[in-house]
């Protein structure tokens, strides 16, 4: 895939530059470069303006309601869209659950949820990890009994990212446990405010409220709230963990925060006379994980190139999310760096004014410390990366 010499890609490129720049909210881009959380309210502002210019469901088809972009186009969008600072858009909907309603849905599905995902009116969350049940989705307990015309919902989802914002929830759910674990799996979706539905606040480390546990005490849906057929969960859940695992990448974001990183380790504190930037650790971690992003970039854009072909991002998948988690925290290990530094000289820094928190020594550490506990998660979501190594040794090296 050749980004660079293309002059149409350049000329999308700065279309979508211009938008960003002259269209998109601007207290939203405030709000997420203070490391604010956003309300439900902001959430849907922000990617109701990317729906209603047809650009929040960037990768689905045109068929579908989407742009019908290039891989070219969508990956050079997502570098735009990181570069700008907007908020990343919330997968579930127009990457997790979007994808499976337009592949294995009916027609009537397609009809009933695809506009409220594509123009961000409707937020979706993801109800797949149990409290017994993580990166072996296998175990889930989590059932669903047909009755009637209805499905009964009993369980419990864990680490439910933006059930809070979310009007709907897919789960994976246990329609039979007669034969092996994978077959009786089932993917049924569900309104959040359904009576007996209960959302209870995870709040991280961070003080920040991200994650969720979500109670189904007998549930009741409609039984054509079944997606594709029974038992084939397990097949559509592995189809989407592809476009999960993939889409963790993020590589326009990764270089801003070195960008900003390198900013911060340039400037001299106050009443000192030195610079991080000089320092040789310092400086080689720095160039360490410059090479970390370009070596992702290059593995992601072979990804895309084999799916251009006509392949899916299924094993290779666990590569990328495996080299994307593993850089996040290389990056944002470096913020740490930067803030003990300039700690140790009493300075607060003015490279980001306004983000001065908690008696913080410099400006950028409070939201610098959070980004950072932030990607500890991110080996584990999305299937562990002990897990990623184990597909790979089957499934791509054959071991």
């Amino acid at each position: 895939m050749d980004l660079k010499t293309d002059p149409k890609l350049e000329d999308f490129r700065a279309d979508v530059r211009a938008f960003f720049e002259n269209e998109f909210p601007k207290d939203i881009l405030a709000e997420t470069a203070k490391g604010a959380s956003l309300t439900t309210e902001e959430v849907r502002k922000s990617e109701a303006a990317l729906g209603s210019k047809g650009w929040l469901a960037a990768g689905w088809p045109a068929e579908h309601g989407g742009p019908g972009w290039s891989l070219e186009q969508q990956y050079v969008f997502d570098e735009e869209l990181e570069r700008a600072g907007v908020p990343t858009v919330t997968p579930m909907g127009v990457v997790y659950v979007g994808p499976i309603i337009y592949t294995f849905g009916t027609d009537e599905q397609k009809q009933r949820w695809l506009p409220g995902i594509r123009e961000g009116r409707e937020g979706w969350a993801q109800g797949y990890s149990e409290p017994e049940a993580g990166s072996d989705l296998a175990s889930l307990q989590f059932s669903a009994v047909k009755e009637g015309n209805e499905y009964v919902l009993n369980g419990t989802k864990i680490w439910t990212s933006a059930a809070q914002h979310a009007d709907w929830i897919f789960c994976l759910a246990r329609t039979d446990s007669s034969g092996k674990k994978q077959e009786g799996i089932s993917f049924i979706i569900a309104e959040m405010d359904r009576p007996c539905i209960t959302v209870l606040p995870i709040i991280t480390i961070d003080g920040k409220h991200a994650l969720n546990q979500v109670h189904f005490d007998n549930v009741r849906v409609p039984a054509d709230y079944l997606i594709g057929e029974e038992g084939k969960g397990w097949t559509y859940s592995q189809y989407l963990l592809g476009h999960e695992r993939t889409s963790y990448a993020r590589i326009g974001g990764k270089r801003k925060q070195l960008a900003h990183i390198r900013k911060i380790a340039s400037s001299v504190p106050d009443g000192g006379n030195h610079r991080l930037i000089d320092d040789p650790a310092f400086a080689r971690k720095l160039a360490e994980a410059d090479l970390a992003v370009d070596g992702l970039e290059m593995t992601v854009l072979r990804v895309l190139s084999a799916v251009k072909d006509g392949g899916a991002p299924g094993k290779e998948a666990s590569i990328v999310k495996i080299l994307a988690t593993e850089t996040a925290q290389q990056i944002t290990t470096l913020y740490l760096d930067t803030a003990g530094f300039n700690a140790q000289r009493g300075f607060a820094d003015s490279v980001s004014p306004g983000w001065l928190e908690g008696g913080m020594a410099t400006s950028h550490a409070a939201p610098g410390v959070s980004t950072y506990f932030g990607t500890r998660a991110q080996s584990i979501y999305g299937g562990t990366n002990e897990i990623q190594h184990n597909i790979i040794a089957k499934r791509v090296l054959g071991l």
